[in-house]
């Protein structure tokens, strides 16, 4: 059998980066897929239609996992924030892995329904559980006016979230490089100022 890529894997999960896998996104699952033999049955937005896409591309028998796929699968969700109760604190921005929610401190929030992926990340950490999750396909047909494919969609939702990921690793890392800097001049004026004293003493 020719040895499957976690691109390969990750090519067929939806992308909604949600952790509901017990991973930190799509990739981390399809990674522990490939290189910690996880189950093919840990994707709840994927549901059946994944757990077969993943049976066949790695050769293994989905059947015994469809009964419990059908029972834990999840439907398409929309995040809907209902603004006039948000008071806004940033959390659900923080939360979300596609960057898909709009809003500043103390300024109201609201959801980029295009770009939301329905992940449920958003919804824990609001404090005043104003945030609702709408199931799409209950919606009025054109609801979302969706142009893009489904693969389209799971491409975009990746492009997102790898460009999130690396922007806090940036951010993360001037940070870093800021409080070091600060480290280093104070130091610096720790040390002119030893001299200073050091001098002042040796022409008393």
């Amino acid at each position: 059998m020719k040895k499957i890529t976690p691109e390969q894997i990750d090519a067929l999960l939806p992308q909604t980066q949600c952790g509901l896998c017990g991973h930190g996104g799509c990739m981390p699952y399809a990674e522990a897929i490939v290189f910690d033999n996880a189950s093919i049955n840990l994707c709840p937005p994927g549901g059946v239609k994944t757990l077969h896409a993943l049976g066949e591309l790695l050769q293994i028998d989905p059947v015994p996992y469809v009964k419990d796929m059908e029972q834990k699968a999840k439907p398409k969700l929309l995040a809907v924030i209902r603004e006039a109760e948000c008071i806004g604190c940033t959390k659900c921005i923080q939360a979300c892995p596609v960057d898909a929610i709009l809003g500043s401190a103390k300024k109201m929030h609201t959801v980029i329904a295009s770009e939301c992926t329905g992940c449920e990340l958003c919804i824990s950490p609001c404090p005043v559980d104003c945030i609702d999750l709408i199931d799409i396909s209950q919606q009025e047909p054109g609801f979302l006016a969706e142009k893009r494919t489904e693969k389209e969609k799971a491409d975009h939702s990746r492009a997102r979230f790898n460009a999130r990921q690396n922007r806090l690793i940036h951010e993360k890392n001037v940070a870093h490089n800021h409080e070091q800097n600060k480290t280093l001049v104070n130091k610096k004026s720790y040390i002119e100022a030893a001299i200073a004293r050091a001098q002042a003493k040796k022409f008393r």
